[in-house]
Order: C-alpha cells, then structure tokens, then sequence
C-alpha cells in the first residue's frame, strides 16, 4: 500500500540565466553573510545566494540578503551630481567638478569666517572600511574638523563607551561559535529572529545539538521571547538594576569566580558594595521582575560552566545604555565569563560596517583605536600621513547627537552628510527640520536622491551602492570580509572613495597626504598603521580574506588565520592589564507614563527593513509584507479607549504626534505600545531623546505617549499626505 502522494511536484527555482556567480558580502546588518551575486549575460545582477562554506552564515541568507540583488535597479537612485543656491529651490544637474568646486568653496569659506569647527562632518556604518579610513583623514588631516562623526552614535556608541570603560578598549570578545559552547544565554533588549536572523539560525543549530537555557529580557513579548526558556518582561530603561541585583545573588551566595576576580579585575570592593543595595525585593519593585525569578537565573547563570550575554538596541538606546553595557561586562567578570568558549559579553551590531567605522574612521579619535588625547597616537599618525601633528585637535570634538543641537545655536553653519538620514533617524523629528533649515550649506552623499535629508541640501553627491565598489567591512564577531565589485556604478554615480579623494584633491593638506586611488592601496595603509596594536590586521590581504570566506582580527602575519576570541590570555586594554569592576548607582532619569501620557512608547525593527527603509522601501518583496507604518496595542486597553483592530490612532507625546494603523496583539501589555522605527512619518515625530552621559546615545525607547482614536476619513487623509511628502 502507497501512503502519501504517488507523485511530488518538487518546487522549482526560475532559471534567470546566471552565467556568472561574483563573491561578495552582504550590505544589510552586521551578521557579514558571504553571498555570491549572479550575472547574466548581458552583464546584469539578476540573483543572489549565499556561500556553502561561509563560516558566518553556511550558505543561509535572510529575507533581505535573498533580493539584495535587487538594489542595483531599485527607484530613485542618484544618477548625477545636483547643486541649488537655497534649500528648496529646484536642483538642477551638475557636473563632478562643479559640484566638488562649490563643495569645497563653501567649506573654505565656513572655516574662514567661522573657524576650523564650524563645518561638521556626520557619517555611516555602511560604507566600506577604506572608505572610512580615507574618510577620517580628510576630515581629521585636511578639512581639520574635529565635528566629526557617525550615525553609529544611535545605535553602537553606548556598547562602545562599556567596552573601553570595563576593558580598556572597544571590540566585541566573543564569536558566533560560542552559541555552540556556552550552558546559559541571556539576551538583552535583542530580538534576534528579526534584527539579525541569521545570527538567531546559528542559535537555533546550537540548541539542536545540545540544549541549554535562552533567557530573553525584553519589555514586549518578541518572537525571540516566544521562543525563549524564560522571559522577563523588565521596565523601559531599567537594566541597571536587574544587572545589579543578578551580581547581589552571585555575591551573597557565594557564586562567583574569586580567582579570576583576583587576577584580572580591579574595583572590587566598590562595586560589592554598591551592589549590595539592590536586592532583589528592593529591585524588583523598579524593574518588574519578581524577586525569585531574579535568584533564580542569577544561581542558573553563575552556576554554568560558561555563560554568555548578548545585546542589541534594547541595551545601548537607553540613558543608562553605557552603564547596561559596563553591568553585562560585570556580571561577566565576576562568573570568570571573559575571553573562554561559550563565555562572553557580545553585542549584536546593527549596520553591515559598524565595526569598520569604529576601528579606522577616526571619528572619536584616529585610525586604528588610537586617541586624539595621547601625544604619541598623534605624532604616529602625523608622520605616517605626512602632516604637522599641531593640525590634530587635542581631544574628541562633537558627538553626532550634539553636532546637531550646535548647528541650532549657530556654532556650525555647514554639514556633510554621508550615507545617513537624519530627518528620519533622530528623534524628535520636528526639531531636526528646524534644525537642518538653518545651515547656510549642507551636502548629501547618498545612493538615492529621494533620501529625506536630501530635501534640505544644496549639493547633493550620487554614491555607488555596495557591491558597485570594492573593499573590506568589519562584523559583529571582528571578522573582515570582502565586497568585491559585481557591477559599474549605476550611471554617473561613483564609489565613496573616490568622492573622498576628489574633495582631498581641493585642499592645500591634501597634496600633503598620499590619497590612493585603489581600495588594496588603501588596505595596505591601515594594516601597517595596525602592526602590534589589539585590532592588528596586518596579516591579512584582500586575496586571503576572500579565500578564507572573512577572517577575525587581532590577525598578524601570513601564517595566521585570526582570533575567534579576545582576551583568552585574561590581559586587558588597561595599562595595568586589568579590567574594571565599575559600580553603577541607578539614576531614575527618564520620561515615564503618567495621567497626561499614560502609556510607554517602544519602537524597533521588522525582519523586512532594513533602519529608514532608503533601500528596502524600494524592493517590492520586502516591502509588501510591511508597506505602512502600524502600532501594536493591546486589545484590552484598546476596547476601553474604543480603538478597532486595523483602524487608525493618533499618538501624541510632548514633542509632536502621529497617526498611525493599529494592531491589536498581546505581545504588548496594557501600558505599552511598539512601532518600527523604519518609517519616515512616524515614530521618531513623537521620540524624547534624552542622550546617555556617557557614549551620548539617545533614548529612543523610553518616552510616553497619550492615545485617541481619530476620525477614519481624517487618519486617511493625514496618511496619504505624509506618504507624499517629498
């Protein structure tokens, strides 16, 4: 007897006429997926698929990485140079030349009339790793701004700043291969099925092996928390306590790994006592998690034989991100859980080449984690690019997130935005337009000229997309893969690098410094400016990174294949080789739910876009399936304000409102509601901001908001007028 179907109708894959398969690395998130692109034979990207032998990603992509093919003919893609005399006036088309003249005019006359830092530089995490580090010395040793910065501020800057505060320097110590060591995971304020799938794939095939304990800490019920052991739905903005209180149970308790404590750590002494005052009853009543599950994973996680912590925006976009940072780093010293397989703290990066603009953009210093406040980082550089050392500003200038509030009080006239959307990434959006309107110049570099920010500029450069150049990007786990260049530049627009080096080219330091044309040229720089330090790459090439499918850094000769982990040896980035042991004091500084604004606002990300959806927003099988901003509510409190499932609500809070589509889930409790931040009209009108004091990080999920149902036809209306805004 035959059971089942006698004939499959196996599925079928289109023939698109691939003749060609070119590597390269997917542009997306900072997973660093190794993906081939297919070319047909007319010369054209028609497919994309991922590589077998990858170690990242094992020849899986996401739904994103499936079509990025897709973005090399995708709508409203920056064809010429465009320059105007006002902001709204009408571009009109120009050539290069003309555009880098004006360009470079207006910066000279800025900086003349106003000072070196009146003229502001606010860059990306998406470009490639030479193009950063070419990036960094026209703006650190030509222009000679120290306004310099990158929209990494929003997303990275507060695991940055607990990286160098616990360990002496930033970079993530841990891998992907320690899901397939460690006993417990805890996950903060990280959604993993959606931010980063193929990060959450490589989870999932470990827990297929060998089963272990995922906890996940998270104010909303995500699919990562559905999925977990155990969820601890924790107040917005209060990891510092619970991450105390863990420690307050391994101490008491006796749980901790006193050898390593004694060996690699120094601030012992004062971060028991601080920890001390949080309890877990006294805890409990600030951060919502009962006092029995909090001894509860505190004895789980000080008990496994390796325990690791990861998190993502959850953590750093916080007031107290940095000190969430520094709590994990804690709790991860004091179990021994540093620098061992399957122990560590790592966050999650969110851009495809965060990691590339924090080790060789120079933003927060010079190339290479070095610092504009040590008189050696600065003479090292000086004399590598062939520039008097005094050119250097002393320290750090402004963050990203304080270049903005400075153009509104006029400390700077002029602004070069690369390959980043603030009038849909900052918060409190009516303010950034204010804002933006009084630069007497702005340019915009970015791959489309519909970009939002674009509205507000008088030049407007057309870069390359990222498989249109070639060059390295960094991931989440420090491993350097290679873009190679699958196709031309999409009509006159041009790689990154070359914008830069034609700008260079206008300045009197820049037929000082040697700008090669070649991103290998370009590549070889950074890796003698890395030989002997932490981040050393100069045992790589291009050449063997491609073989190799990506490799870890600290990599330093021919022979050597890099580091999966940092720290192995217990020496620290501090001169002292240790790390610290930092108590941190809870600050209850945010905005909270009260009688006027009754309910917390909770934004993040959706598997199908990709931060202000500039790319996704134009693929139509990505876009379908999340065309339009939306809330989830709770249907409970939704009934008592008379608000329908599919229906329109306006959210106010006290800097704008929003009308938005309603859905109604209990993935959210009564007091909450979330929306994805990718949509330009929506969530960031309403956001506070407040910035961490530390990496100035600003609190894009701690705010309050009231809710009321609106007149349908008035929604429909309100809706479609700001779906046409420019």
């Amino acid at each position: 007897m035959l059971f089942g179907r006698t004939k499959k109708n196996p599925i079928k894959l289109p023939d698109k006429g691939v003749k060609e398969w070119v590597y390269t690395t997917c542009g997306y998130c900072s997973t660093g997926c190794s993906i081939e692109v297919g070319i047909n034979d007319k010369g054209e990207g028609v497919a994309s698929r991922g590589v077998g032998g990858a170690d990242v990603n094992q020849g899986k992509l996401c739904l994103k990485g499936i079509f990025e093919h897709e973005l090399f003919y995708s709508a409203n893609r920056g064809e010429v140079p465009l320059m105007r005399e006002k902001q709204f006036d009408k571009f009109k088309e120009a050539s290069w030349d003309e555009a880098f003249d004006k360009s470079a005019s207006e910066i000279k006359r800025i900086q003349e009339k106003y000072g070196r830092d009146s003229f502001a530089i606010v860059s990306t995490g998406q470009i490639l790793t030479e193009e950063f580090y070419t990036l960094g010395k026209l703006a650190r040793g030509v222009i000679g701004t120290n306004n310099y910065d990158g929209n990494t501020t929003l997303c990275m800057a507060s695991a940055v700043s607990g990286y160098k505060r616990s360990f002496g320097s930033d970079g993530p110590p841990g891998c992907y291969d320690d899901f397939s060591h460690t006993d417990c995971l805890i996950a903060f304020g990280s959604n993993l099925p959606e931010q980063h799938p193929i990060i959450y794939w490589r989870l999932k095939q470990a827990l297929e092996k060998r089963k272990f304990p995922v906890i996940v800490v998270d104010p909303r019920v995500t699919m990562f928390a559905q999925m977990a052991d155990m969820h601890l739905p924790i107040t917005p903005g209060t990891d510092v306590v619970l991450l105390n209180s863990l420690a307050h149970v391994i101490l008491n308790e006796g749980l901790e790994d006193r050898a390593y404590i004694e060996a690699h750590t120094t601030g012992f002494e004062e971060y028991a006592s601080l920890v001390e005052e949080y309890d877990p009853i006294s805890a409990s009543r600030i951060c919502g998690i009962d006092e029995d599950t909090i001894r509860n994973v505190a004895r789980l996680y000080a008990r496994s034989n390796a325990a690791m912590s990861i998190w993502t925006m959850g953590i750093n976009q916080s007031t107290h991100g940095s000190d969430g940072v520094v709590g994990i780093n804690s709790l991860n010293l004091i179990t021994g859980n540093i620098g061992k397989q399957g122990g560590t703290s790592l966050s999650i990066t969110g851009q495809c080449n965060a990691m590339g603009t924090r080790e060789w953009s120079s933003c927060s210093g010079l190339p290479g984690y070095r610092a504009l406040e040590k008189e050696q980082d600065r003479e090292d550089v000086a004399k590598f690019w062939g520039i008097d050392p005094e050119f250097f500003p002393k320290k750090r200038g402004l963050f990203q997130t304080d270049i903005f509030p400075a153009i509104e009080t006029g400390q700077i006239k002029g602004l070069w935005i690369v390959a980043t959307n603030p009038m849909t990434s900052m918060p409190n959006t009516p303010r950034i337009r204010k804002t933006l309107e009084k630069l007497e110049f702005m340019i915009v570099q970015d791959s489309y000229s519909d970009v939002e920010t674009n509205e507000y500029a008088h030049v407007y450069f057309p870069g390359a997309i990222w498989a249109e150049k070639e060059g390295v990007m960094t991931n989440t786990e420090r491993r350097v893969n290679i873009i190679r260049n699958v196709l031309k530049p999409y009509k006159e627009s041009k790689p990154d690098l070359w914008i830069f080096n034609q700008m260079a080219r206008r300045f009197e330091n820049g037929k000082k410094i040697r700008f090669p044309d070649k991103a290998s040229e370009v590549f070889d720089e950074m890796r003698e400016l890395s030989k002997g330090r932490f981040l050393d790459i100069s045992g790589m090439t291009h050449e063997k990174i491609e073989k190799n499918r990506g490799l870890q850094w600290p990599c330093k000769d021919e022979k050597d294949t890099g580091s999966k982990r940092l720290y192995e040896d217990g020496v620290f980035q501090y001169p002292d080789g240790k790390a610290k042991l930092i108590p941190l004091p809870f600050v209850d500084n945010n905005e909270v739910p009260d009688d006027d604004y009754p309910f917390w606002l909770n934004s993040g990300r959706v598997v199908e876009h990709f931060h202000t959806r500039t790319r996704t927003g134009k693929i139509g099988n990505l876009n379908k399936f999340s065309p339009t901003p939306y809330m989830e509510m709770n249907p409970d409190i939704a009934a008592e304000l008379g608000i329908e499932h599919m229906t329109y609500a306006r959210l106010t809070s006290r800097r704008g409102d929003s009308v938005v589509l309603v859905q109604l889930t209990h993935r959210v409790g009564k007091n909450m509601v979330f929306i994805p931040f990718h949509f330009h009209e929506c969530v960031n009108r309403l956001t506070l901001g407040l910035l961490d004091p530390h990496s100035r990080q600003p609190a894009f999920k701690q705010c309050s908001v009231k809710i009321e149902p609106i007149v349908q036809q008035e929604a429909a209306a309100i809706v479609n007028k700001a779906a046409r805004t420019f």
